[in-house]
């Protein structure tokens, strides 16, 4: 089962207060650069991150929350040095984005 990596916050935070658009854009191009497979998505659907079974983040957030998920740790880790007021995590899912 695969490993997944978020860096999670409001969705008002991600989506209009900080660049995060324009970070995943620079970062996709990089990808298409080194012809690398894009490892990483931006979710804004709550359904979907309440079926990874995160409820202890939940407790931490408005419901009005968004994700940004990978399968490299060092991405999240260095979204949440770059972007800073975000919660960071892991879980495991079957789950294949696309």
């Amino acid at each position: 089962m695969p490993e997944y990596y978020f860096a999670i916050a409001s969705k008002n935070f991600l989506m209009k207060q900080e660049p995060v658009e324009e970070i995943l854009r620079e970062r996709t191009n990089h990808y298409k650069n080194i012809k690398k497979e894009i490892d990483f998505w931006f979710i804004t659907n709550p359904s979907l991150l309440k079926s990874f079974s995160l409820d202890y983040i939940k407790e931490q957030l408005d419901e009005d929350y968004a994700a940004v998920i990978s399968l490299d740790i060092q991405f999240i880790k260095w979204l949440k040095l770059r972007i800073g007021f975000v919660t960071i995590g892991k879980f495991q899912s079957n789950y294949i984005f696309s």
